[in-house]
């Protein structure tokens, strides 16, 4: 008869195991695998959330034709994508963004008037930025720069 007693906490024991296993399981399972491919996925987009907003904030700076232009406009950035620091620099005609994690970054064209003849600059995330438009009619620069 003292054998039933041992057999009752033998059983909640194993099922108290058994739950653990399970759960621990489950557990790498999903940040073994599902949630940084998730967090990569959110990474990559707000990585072409962030190229977009830049790039419409670049088209919306050029002020219309004038005799003269000079004009600067704040953007707002968010200072790390997926954790990490990125910049957002020109190559002459387009926006590259360039991050550490090669899943993340890109490459639009803004769409620049004809009198635009210089696009320059680059932005480093986590400090204020602006875009800097100066010029005459005929010949506009657009440099993207630290706000000072």
């Amino acid at each position: 008869m003292d054998n039933r007693a041992l057999s009752t906490v033998v059983e909640k024991l194993l099922s108290m195991g058994l739950v653990l296993l399970y759960i621990g399981l489950v557990t790498t399972t999903l940040y073994g695998g599902t949630v940084p491919a998730y967090q990569s996925a959110v990474g990559a987009e707000l990585g072409d959330r962030t190229l977009a907003e830049a790039t419409a904030r670049v088209e919306q700076a050029i002020p219309p034709d004038a005799r003269t232009a000079s004009a600067t406009v704040r953007v707002s950035l968010p200072e790390t994508i997926d954790g990490a620091g990125y910049s957002i620099r020109t190559d002459g005609d387009a926006l590259v963004l360039d991050h550490p994690d090669p899943e993340i970054g890109g490459r639009t064209q803004p769409l620049l008037p004809d009198r635009v003849d210089t696009f320059e600059g680059e932005w480093q995330s986590g400090s204020p930025t602006v875009v800097a438009v100066s010029g005459t009619r005929g010949s506009v620069t657009v440099t993207l720069e630290a706000e000072r």
